[in-house]
């Protein structure tokens, strides 16, 4: 898993960020099934699949309101 820029991520498109966004919540959910179920998991990729994930849906937020 590679960490991009906020910068990065602002030059994505919308379509793009939205799927992006999916496709992180998905990994998110099977991070906590792993938990649950005691199966072996990288505990500081929860870290980093929120950040991320906020990162997205905050440059999300901000194209909407047009900031």
């Amino acid at each position: 898993m590679f960490f991009s820029t906020f910068e990065e991520l602002t030059l994505m498109d919308n379509t793009s960020i939205e799927s992006e966004i999916v496709k992180l919540k998905s990994e998110l959910v099977q991070l906590r099934l792993q938990k649950s179920t005691k199966q072996a998991f990288k505990p500081h990729l929860f870290k980093s699949l929120k950040r991320k994930i906020a990162q997205l849906l905050t440059i999300e937020t901000q194209r909407k309101l047009k900031i």
